[in-house]
């Protein structure tokens, strides 16, 4: 669940509340009973790893390390060796 922050406009404190995405929003202060005010802040999700970006996941690596493109590259310019060779 996420820390939802509130400030107090009569008492100026900020507290912060776990909520549901589904809560009502919080309206009045636990302290002195003012109106409270849904503070936008900074968030901590941050994503780590790989795979979050399409050249993260675009080519599929094999046993060795290496993607599949520079593999058939590889095989290409073999085939083409020996064709050259052959005439």
């Amino acid at each position: 669940m996420p820390i939802y922050e509130y400030r107090c406009l009569k008492c100026e404190k900020e507290h912060e509340f776990l909520q549901k995405f589904s809560d009502d929003p919080i309206t009045t202060c636990p302290e002195c009973g003012g109106e409270m005010k849904k503070l936008i802040s900074a968030n901590s999700f941050v994503l780590k790893g790989t795979g979050w970006y399409v050249t993260d996941y675009g080519t599929k690596k094999n046993g060795n390390g290496k993607d599949g493109k520079e593999e058939k590259k590889k095989a290409d310019s073999a085939e083409k060796k020996t064709e050259t060779v052959g005439t």
